[in-house]
């Protein structure tokens, strides 16, 4: 059970306490020596027995007494360094609660935001797109009701034009709840296809490179995290950089997946680089992967946000278990 910093400080005057009893007996000892002439008594009696070599047996006494003070302080040594380091264990251990505590509350927060995001997307543009679409239904019911074979045809092309436009919203929001591109198109297309949305929605240009088919024969989840990764690093872009371009590189390096999404613009703030929320997510799901994530950049010169994940996940996770 480990030790609070209490415990260690009644356990250090504990032990200052004993160091000055024992001196305390020591001096009392040599006192009551002193006064009963103990030395010449036991001198005489060392004399008279000396062919037992009794008079040596206070060299050896000595000796022993001084290995056993070494021994005691060695042992004592060894506790304060065990003790030191179970201090930094328990402050290391604080700090990484503090740290998964902050953690949880800020995808809890992340997620409540996306919830939001969503319910609102739902509320203003599919719902809008449904009434329009249920007040085309309602004016083709009245044109065939009159036979107005004109009317009819003209609230029959607004309601499909109104109910691809809801198609496509679905779709839209299908993209984000998951990327359901990637089990069919492959890792490539779908970040491909990310850059042509991203660009139309944004008006910024940005390119995608696949470097040597690095894409290729990746793992589900290792795609999900470069999907994800890229999908966040593109939104940052979109809200923070004010870039004229972006572009998202993936490429293979030995056993090692990179995926770099940079860009030309106004760069990560001089007070700090604190990552978002959206980006603290992936850097947990790249961990967990047994990769990093990493951000750099300076006012002015553009932001760069680097992944870096092993193409074994698994290995690299049991690795990473055993090693703790």
């Amino acid at each position: 059970m480990a030790r609070s910093p209490r415990d260690t400080a009644a356990l250090r005057r504990r032990s200052a306490l004993e160091l000055a009893v024992v001196a305390a007996i020591a001096l009392a000892t040599w006192a009551l020596a002193s006064a009963l002439e103990l030395h010449e008594s036991l001198s005489a009696f060392f004399a008279r027995h000396e062919s037992w070599q009794a008079d040596e047996l206070a060299i050896a006494l000595g000796v022993l007494a001084v290995g056993l003070a070494v021994h005691a302080l060695r042992r004592r040594r060894e506790a304060e360094q065990a003790l030191a380091a179970e201090q930094r264990a328990l402050a290391d251990a604080a700090r990484l609660a503090e740290r998964n505590a902050e953690l949880a509350r800020g995808l809890i927060a992340l997620q409540e935001a996306e919830r939001e995001a969503i319910a609102r997307e739902l509320h203003d543009d599919l719902g809008q797109a449904c009434t329009a679409l249920r007040m085309e239904t309602a004016l083709l019911r009245r044109a065939a009701a009159c036979d107005d074979r004109e009317a009819a045809r003209a609230a029959a092309g607004r309601a499909d034009r109104q109910a691809e436009a809801l198609l496509r919203g679905v779709r839209a929001l299908l993209q984000r709840l998951r990327p359901v591109h990637l089990d069919t198109l492959g890792l490539a297309a779908s970040l491909q296809e990310l850059c042509e949305g991203w660009q139309a929605r944004s008006g910024v240009d940005c390119r995608f490179h696949d470097t040597a088919g690095a894409a290729a024969g990746l793992d589900p989840e290792l795609e999900l995290v470069v999907y994800r990764v890229a999908q966040e690093a593109l939104t940052n872009v979109m809200r923070h950089a004010r870039a004229s371009s972006a572009r998202v590189l993936l490429a293979r390096e030995g056993t090692t997946l990179a995926l770099v999404v940079e860009d030309d613009g106004v760069g990560l703030p001089p007070a700090g680089e604190r990552r978002g929320l959206g980006l603290l997510g992936a850097s947990e799901r790249a961990a967990a992967l047994g990769g990093t994530l990493a951000l750099d950049g300076a006012p002015g010169a553009g932001t760069r946000v680097v992944l870096t994940l092993p193409l074994q996940p698994a290995a690299a996770l049991r690795a990473l278990e055993a090693a703790r």
